[in-house]
């Protein structure tokens, strides 16, 4: 197994402080948002090997091209291709993140196939897909943890917006109001997204003031506000379920299904792709006739997710995909050790406490990567999160 030297990426949404304290370091002033623990091409984790020369350091990408097979197992090639299939990540929100979606398999594939025979640079501004995969993911709180997630009911959208008192949207709350429900989030997404930007700009502005005023259920909406002033997304977050999940707790974000994280610290993991179709609060591109393509427009319940124990000690979060498997651990000292060998490539990170894998100690906010079919135990006392393949 290696233990993984991780890059932290610097988006302006990052905390400050919250992936320093996890990891016992004196914040350097600058957002720190998303810590990534993978073979991603954009950051990937380095590890060190020991070659004929000696140790030597390289990228975790350079070590599965080298040896598909031999890092992530026969099984897991052949479904995937030669990559590992998924990204882990520690992401600290200080800020919202952009409102978004993603593409289902299919989506994704035909999308990448078109924006490439049209020429589209990868690497464009207004390039819609990076790559031909869909994106899945799951977030798991390490502190309370806000976001939104899938569509409200037309009437409770309805009824956040007319309590604002807002005279520009009334009209919104007509159209929530009189028509079925996909017709009804559709007709409302597709009419904020496509208004004239002085206009919204000044609606969302007085929106802003009203629900800074009522406090409670709307004070989510007043902070994306002071974040994003005159964004459209603003009214389009008030489409969406408002979630809290306390520590432990998780979410699931399946194809299609619009979401924006607010605030916390947590686990994330994701199928390996960066195709992501954004609705609002960003200065990125928005590719609204696409967005509205891929949207689903019905409402549901955000599914908060506890994870499922096993007699093996093992916590799972059941997902409907098979890029990726997260679960947790909670080692606790003098306990007999955890087996965690697996057919399918991991990563494992400690979350909490000093734990021990292998001939490896970690703390907080370290870990490792262990390829096909090595043997690894765990032991110590803390958290330890297992991302792996659905075997």
């Amino acid at each position: 197994m290696d233990r993984l030297s991780n890059t932290v990426r610097p988006y302006a949404w990052g905390s400050t402080t919250a992936i320093p304290a996890l990891l016992g370091i004196a914040p350097t002033g600058e957002p720190q948002a998303e810590m990534w623990m993978g073979a991603h091409p954009g950051a990937p984790s380095r590890i060190s090997r020991t070659a004929p020369a000696g140790e030597t350091e390289l990228a975790l990408t350079e070590a599965i091209d080298a040896d598909p097979e031999g890092e992530l197992g026969a099984a897991t090639v052949a479904r995937f291709g030669p990559r590992l299939p998924f990204l882990l990540k520690l992401l600290a929100a200080g800020a919202p993140l952009s409102l978004q979606v993603h593409p289902d398999l299919d989506q994704a594939r035909k999308g990448y196939e078109d924006e490439e025979a049209r020429g589209v640079p990868i690497d464009a501004p207004h390039r819609t897909y990076k790559d031909a995969n869909h994106k899945p993911e799951l977030i798991c709180a390490l502190t309370p943890f806000d976001g939104l997630c899938g569509f409200r009911r037309p009437t409770e959208a309805a009824d956040a917006m007319e309590a604002l008192g807002v005279d520009s949207l009334k009209p919104y709350v007509d159209l929530l109001r009189a028509h079925p429900e996909e017709a009804a989030l559709r007709e409302v997404l597709t009419a904020i997204l496509s208004a004239d930007p002085a206009e919204m700009a000044d609606t969302v502005a007085e929106a802003a003031v009203a629900a800074e005023r009522l406090g409670g259920a709307h004070a989510p909406y007043a902070r994306i506000a002071h974040n994003y002033p005159g964004d459209p997304g603003v009214l389009a977050a008030m489409l969406l379920n408002y979630v809290r999940l306390q520590p432990g707790e998780a979410l699931f974000l399946g194809a299609g299904v619009p979401h924006a994280y607010l605030d916390g610290l947590g686990v994330e993991i994701m199928a390996n792709s960066d195709n992501v179709l954004r609705c609002g609060l960003t200065p990125k591109h928005i590719d609204v006739p696409e967005l509205l393509r891929i949207v689903r427009f019905e409402a549901t319940e955000p599914g908060v997710l506890r994870p499922e124990a096993s007699p093996s000690g093992e916590e799972r979060y059941e997902t409907p995909v098979d890029e990726f498997v997260l679960s947790r651990y909670t080692l606790a000292s003098g306990a007999a050790p955890a087996e965690l060998t697996a057919p399918t490539p991991q990563i494992l990170l400690c979350t909490a406490g000093a734990v021990r894998v292998g001939e490896l100690g970690l703390t907080p906010g370290q870990s490792v990567y262990v390829p096909v079919g090595e043997a690894v135990e765990a032991a110590g006392s803390g958290t330890l999160f297992r991302a792996t393949v659905a075997a």
